[in-house]
């Protein structure tokens, strides 16, 4: 997940990324943006205009994509579905 630290809907994000690897075992790396340029760059390159802000979540594995907050539901989704 891109965060920024400031950025209120990615804290509120965490708990649920927490839930999702007890429960499935799936770690979702955090990565900010706000004050890191290399890892502001990645996420432009994998969000390719189609988000602009964060929290984006992006699964390497299968091309999915969240931008905004999210649910647990979608979450879960995003991070096991095909």
């Amino acid at each position: 997940m891109f965060f920024g630290t400031e950025c209120a809907h990615c804290h509120a994000m965490q708990p649920l990324l927490e839930r999702l690897e007890i429960e499935e075992g799936i770690h979702v790396e955090l990565l900010e943006v706000w004050h890191n340029e290399k890892n502001a760059q990645l996420m432009h390159k994998l969000a390719d205009g189609k988000c602009g802000s964060v929290p984006f979540l992006f699964n390497e594995k299968n091309g999915k994509y969240i931008c905004g907050p999210a649910n647990y539901p979608q979450i879960k989704e995003w991070a096991v579905g095909d």
